[in-house]
């Protein structure tokens, strides 16, 4: 898939390499929590599980129940998920194959 012009550029391909370049989950830990807030970083790590949980076949009540996710953020990830660039699949689908 290619990458959405209005998003690639300099700064951003130099943080998609600086995520890549961390080597634990501790590396991953120090990173986020130097370039986020807390809560930015549990909206990121809530809108993942609720993408997991839609992925999953959970009702929009369970995700709620489970994330605290409002209803709003659920149908933005529900919409990544079927007409988005397919990074939550991807991400999903290593994380499954790493469980295993």
């Amino acid at each position: 898939m290619l990458v959405n012009p209005k998003l690639k550029d300099v700064l951003n391909d130099q943080l998609c390499e600086a995520v890549l370049s961390l080597q634990s989950v501790d590396e991953c830990y120090q990173f986020f929590e130097d370039i986020c807030t807390v809560s930015e970083l549990k909206a990121l790590s809530q809108r993942l599980e609720v993408a997991r949980m839609l992925r999953a076949g959970h009702t929009y009540e369970e995700v709620v129940e489970r994330t605290g996710a409002s209803t709003a953020t659920i149908s933005r990830v529900k919409r990544c998920l079927n007409y988005g660039a397919d990074g939550y699949d991807t991400v999903l689908k290593r994380l499954e194959t790493k469980q295993k």
